[in-house]
């Protein structure tokens, strides 16, 4: 017996498709997130080293690493990249038109990993 699978089309965030709340912000504070632990990672951090530069108890950085993305404001995130001597840069663009929704989108340069 043979089953067809159906397949869906991306957005393009995966948050939507899974219609959470605030996608476009969970999806950017996952992309935030993910920076900083490539950075743990790159720079051969522990948990313990990573949580002491960022005032993080254990279960913080155990939240952090894990990606618990409500534990943490865009603010606490952009403080722990510039702890880990990020630079970090916002950009606003007006948009033309209604194709999509307004979207936060987090880029991240190589250079500094």
């Amino acid at each position: 017996m043979s089953q067809e699978t159906e397949s869906i089309e991306s957005s393009g965030n995966i948050f939507a498709d899974l219609d959470l709340p605030m996608p476009e912000e969970i999806q950017a504070k996952a992309a935030l997130v993910y920076q900083i632990n490539q950075i743990i990672e790159t720079r051969k951090l522990s948990q313990r080293q990573a949580g002491k530069m960022f005032g993080l108890s254990q279960p913080k950085m155990s939240a952090l690493v894990s990606g618990q993305l409500s534990e943490f404001s865009y603010e606490h995130l952009i403080q722990c990249l510039n702890i880990l001597d990020c630079d970090i840069r916002i950009e606003v663009i007006q948009k033309s038109g209604h194709i999509h929704p307004a979207r936060v989108t987090v880029v991240a340069s190589e250079a500094g990993i």
